[in-house]
């Protein structure tokens, strides 16, 4: 009995197998071959996500075999003119395969959020670190930043063996590997940039809240037009960097 195009369909909801998809090649109905085609255009893509991801991987796979536990390290936040500095670190298992983990620059705000729970979901231990408006005002914004890194490093609850930092240089006695672009060279690093992200722009929801006026809901405490718009109408809040020279000039 031949199926009909809704039966052949539903067949793709579930992976069809390859005697299965060698009898649909010969089915001359259009709608047959144009469920088919779509299918092959989506393992397609898929394939290139799964090359993708596994040239992200390549510090990973090099260093497994030695270092069995990995952290990336992570920061979100050291340009704004508001908020902290949140750092993430993330030791990943080594069938981990959500091929979507990439630098979170890349990604929609959708997509973060989902890879966030599927990252905190499989990942062996996570840990934030935050260095607050007073700590980066204090020391300045890099060492605010390695302090945070070094704060969620010593929060895992499995001791890493060695640490992959985007582009920061701690003083560690763990065997590290810093490189620029981490996070789109590591899917730890990438791991860790997606969970800062989504901590700290959930921070800075609350603190659009807490402070309205200065839109930081949209601009995480970047300084946007409208930023500094809300500095020059309502002046510097607790949650401004006082050291950044355009927070400066609004002091008085």
């Amino acid at each position: 009995m031949t199926e009909s195009i809704a039966q052949v369909k539903q067949h793709f909801s579930i992976e069809p197998t390859a005697e299965y998809l060698a009898q649909l090649a010969t089915d001359p109905r259009k709608g047959v071959q144009q469920c088919l085609l779509q299918y092959e255009k989506k393992q397609a893509a898929l394939a290139a996500k799964k090359v993708a991801f596994l040239a992200r991987r390549q510090y990973e796979d090099r260093l497994w075999p030695n270092y069995p536990q990995i952290a990336g390290i992570d920061e979100v936040g050291r340009g704004p003119l508001a908020g902290p500095v949140v750092t993430a670190a993330v030791i990943l298992p080594h069938d981990f395969a959500v091929y979507d983990v990439n630098d979170s620059k890349q990604l929609s705000a959708t997509k973060r959020q989902l890879l966030y729970r599927q990252i905190l979901e499989q990942a062996v231990s996570v840990s934030i670190g935050v260095s607050d408006v007073a700590t980066i005002d204090r020391v300045n914004i890099l060492e605010a930043t390695k302090l945070a890194m070094s704060q969620a490093i010593a929060g895992l609850s499995v001791p890493p063996d060695h640490l992959l930092i985007d582009a920061v240089k701690l003083n560690t006695d763990i065997p590290t590997i810093s490189m620029f672009k981490g996070d789109s060279h590591s899917i730890s690093i990438a791991a860790a940039s997606i969970v800062a992200k989504v901590v700290r722009d959930h921070l800075m929801l609350a603190y659009d809240q807490a402070y309205p006026g200065y839109d930081f809901a949209d601009n995480e405490g970047y300084g946007t037009t409208k930023h500094l718009a809300g500095l020059a109408n309502y002046g510097v809040t607790p949650i401004h960097r006082r050291s950044f020279a355009p927070v400066k000039k609004y002091l008085a």
